[in-house]
């Protein structure tokens, strides 16, 4: 059996090592490794917002192929009748920004459902309502899906069809090159943030995100304003996420009063009904940011080894967003490698 091991139980680590798993399913051995996993990583506090966001300069055509990806396999979750149980909502949306430069047509435009330009009016109208000069913006409906909901059913998923988790946390590349005195055929660097001090890849660095979750049930529409002051109101199935912050290369993780101000005050004017909900609990996070998200086979001399490894990491806040469709590139790319040719033809 050949060995491939994943590193990393975050949204794109588990969706990589799904589709692994399955697909080499009686072939291959595929182990996730990881320090910290679901409830107890960074996407567990995020809204599951499909939306790309900081991206860097991952090119629009990358952005569309694993975003429509991913919103596909949201699609047919919700069919399925899994909606409830992972936390997916098909819901009403509007993207909006104060940039004098207005809005380019986003090229994800195509992906969502009914997506079209605000008219002027409209624009005038909900900048009198939320106290904003919004000189752009767009609507259309598309999905959330809550990593507290996926996270466990992809790693439930995993381990039903084989998979074996080891969860201790992964310095170095050297130590995976042999796995309980096993040759590792391949492995794929899902590490996010930890990339930095892992590889020492100085492009990575974290985009901190604070966030307030509150009780408002009467609420079924999101409301993003981009602008660089701009706040967000996203619903989930049982509470509602208020945001946020994006502050560059910032590793606190403590909760910041003037940024609570910011967020509930800006929530509330765009939304007064919030003025009534019940606060949760707020919560802070470090997006992995990179100038753009990496994912790229190269061969790595680890321990007394060659290996292939296959890098996923550098996802800003677009980690739920292009999940599947980034696990699939890893899948497509370990094809490559013929992992399977003699184990199958031995079948």
């Amino acid at each position: 059996m050949k060995q491939i091991v994943v590193i990393g139980a975050g949204v794109n680590g588990l969706s990589a090592a799904v589709q692994l798993a399955e697909h080499y399913y009686g072939v291959a051995t595929v182990t996730l490794i990881s320090e910290h996993v679901t409830p107890n990583t960074t996407g567990d506090g995020s809204a599951g917002l499909w939306g790309p966001y900081y991206c860097g300069k991952t090119p629009d055509h990358k952005i569309v192929q694993w975003s429509s990806a991913t919103h596909r396999f949201f699609h047919e979750l919700w069919k399925n009748g899994l909606a409830a149980r992972i936390g997916i909502s098909l819901q009403p949306c509007v993207r909006l920004t104060t940039d004098p430069a207005g809005y380019q047509d986003p090229c994800w435009k195509d992906i969502v459902f009914g997506c079209s330009k605000l008219s002027r009016q409209e624009l005038d109208r909900l900048s009198f309502e939320h106290g904003r000069p919004y000189t752009g913006g767009y609507q259309f409906a598309t999905f959330t899906c809550e990593p507290t909901g996926l996270l466990p059913y992809l790693f439930n998923r995993f381990v039903n069809v084989g998979g074996k988790f080891v969860q201790a946390k992964v310095d170095s590349l050297d130590g995976v090159s042999s796995l309980q005195g096993r040759r590792v055929d391949m492995i794929v660097n899902c590490t996010g943030l930890g990339s930095l001090e892992m590889l020492g890849d100085r492009e990575v660095l974290p985009i901190r995100g604070q966030v307030a979750r509150v009780v408002a049930p009467w609420l079924f529409e999101i409301v993003l304003d981009d602008s660089d002051d701009g706040n967000y109101v996203i619903p989930n199935t049982e509470t509602v996420v208020l945001g946020g912050t994006h502050q560059m290369n910032d590793f606190n993780r403590t909760r910041n009063l003037e940024d609570s101000k910011f967020i509930l005050d800006g929530c509330e004017r765009m939304m007064p009904s919030l003025k009534r909900a019940t606060k949760i609990k707020e919560w802070v996070g470090l997006r992995p940011g990179r100038s753009s998200v990496r994912l790229e086979l190269e061969h790595v001399k680890a321990g007394n080894q060659t290996v292939p490894v296959i890098h996923n990491y550098g996802h800003g806040g677009c980690g739920v967003t292009l999940c599947w469709g980034c696990g699939n590139e890893v899948l497509e790319l370990s094809k490559g490698l013929n992992l399977d040719t003699e184990t199958r033809s031995k079948l």
